[in-house]
């Protein structure tokens, strides 16, 4: 359908051209409002399960994930609806895993984004799972970043970052992780 390439391109090139890699993962005020004022009604509309025909083809189901994963966790940062679009995102990330997507992705960095559900989930066998794909589909920084993930679920069986958001109590050992240096990604 013209209108979901047009939209999911528009999504794509915003992500992959008009913004830099430092700026994905960053946490800056200004990048989150671009976002906010450019995406939030289509990111709604991914979370709501309204776009879910776009999960046909690649490029068009790249740009799903990305309102889904990415682009929740900073429009709505340090909120419960930040991970609201995980369980989706997770399922289409394993889809294009599946269905070989993500081989014949040429690109690293979208790569990264094929797999980013993989590293935010909270399942320790989704975990296990994604740490050869970021190996052989990322570069060996995103891996380990990956393998500090998993190693975080093994530990604690969540992230502890998002307790406060998603209204859950820390465990004193939570609470004493977030206080080292590099507990909050």
């Amino acid at each position: 359908m013209p209108g979901q390439r047009d939209q999911a391109s528009e999504v794509l090139e915003f992500w992959f051209v008009e913004t830099r890699p430092h700026q994905w993962f960053a946490k800056d005020r200004a990048f989150d409002q671009l976002l906010l004022q450019r995406f939030v009604a289509l990111t709604r509309r991914a979370i709501a399960g309204e776009l879910g025909a776009w999960d046909a083809e690649p490029t068009v189901a790249l740009a799903l994930v990305l309102l889904l994963d990415q682009f929740p966790r900073q429009i709505w940062r340090d909120s419960a609806i930040a991970f609201a679009g995980d369980p989706q995102a997770l399922r289409l990330s394993l889809r294009a895993v599946e269905l070989g997507w993500l081989e014949t992705e040429p690109e690293q960095a979208r790569r990264q984004f094929w797999l980013m559900p993989l590293m935010h989930s909270e399942d320790l066998a989704v975990q296990e799972a994604a740490l050869p794909l970021f190996e052989r589909f990322s570069d060996p920084r995103t891996a380990d970043f990956a393998c500090r993930h998993r190693d975080v679920i093994a530990r604690f069986g969540r992230f502890p970052h998002r307790n406060a958001a998603l209204g859950r109590v820390s465990s004193a050992a939570e609470l004493a992780f977030l206080q080292t240096a590099g507990s909050r990604f």
